[in-house]
């Protein structure tokens, strides 16, 4: 699937209650490869335009196109396979499954995802080799791989959650606050690997974040509270 744009929302309004707004977006576009820096304080919309740049959710108003395809349209089953395809989630809570071991939830997305398992065999790899490699990457020994992620330090659970989203070179990475539980020198060794595998792949990365000391590692900065009218209004209100 290729799109000269990754991300392109128009005229997007969004609400979790009816009528009560909280992202009012007239428009966004992130370029194909981009790596995209989204800046904004807590409750100014960010976890939620993830949501829909996702597909978790769909807009009330407005389109959002992802790597050329309208969201809006698709079923919520249709939303899934598409992002089991295509898209690596960071999230902020992690979302990793308890009852699986380090190597099995990294491996997840390969398991719904043949599209995932292709690009890794036609780079050369096997899933395991992939997940062995981005865990060494993100400083997790292979010592770790069989044991349960509820065993492992909360940042030792990040580093398992972006290995996951990683696997299988999805087009696009989307990355809600990830570097919250580290500390500085595993926070530039996780945006460095992050960077990196980005680029070696041509992957978009659209990362969230209120920690203005990160912006500099990206090509582009998006303030979110200067483009979304909702939180303007709020302010205003």
């Amino acid at each position: 699937m290729t799109n000269r744009n990754a991300i392109h929302l128009q005229g997007v309004e969004f609400g979790w209650q009816q009528g009560v707004p909280v992202l009012d977006v007239t428009e966004l576009t992130v370029a194909a490869g981009e790596r995209v820096f989204v800046k904004g304080p807590s409750g100014s919309g960010k976890t939620t335009l993830l949501s829909l740049v996702g597909g978790i959710v769909t807009p009330q108003r407005g389109t959002v196109q992802v790597l050329g395809q309208d969201l809006g349209p698709l079923s919520g089953a249709q939303r899934d396979r598409f992002r089991a395809h295509h898209i690596g989630f960071i999230f902020q809570m992690f979302n990793l499954i308890p009852y699986l071991t380090v190597l099995e939830n990294v491996l997840l997305p390969c398991r719904f995802s043949r599209r995932r398992r292709g690009r890794i065999a036609a780079a050369g790899e096997t899933p395991r080799a992939a997940a062995t490699r981005l865990l060494q990457q993100l400083d997790l020994s292979a010592s770790l791989l069989h044991v349960p992620v509820t065993r492992l330090s909360v940042g030792q659970q990040q580093r398992v959650a972006a290995a996951r989203a990683l696997i299988g070179a999805p087009e696009l990475v989307v990355a809600d606050e990830p570097t919250s539980a580290l500390d500085t020198d595993r926070r530039r060794a996780f945006l460095s690997l992050l960077q990196q595998e980005c680029q070696r792949s041509n992957t978009t990365l659209l990362f969230v974040s209120h920690d203005d000391a990160l912006e500099n590692a990206f090509q582009r900065t998006v303030h979110l509270p200067a483009i979304n009218r909702a939180s303007r209004q709020e302010v205003v209100a």
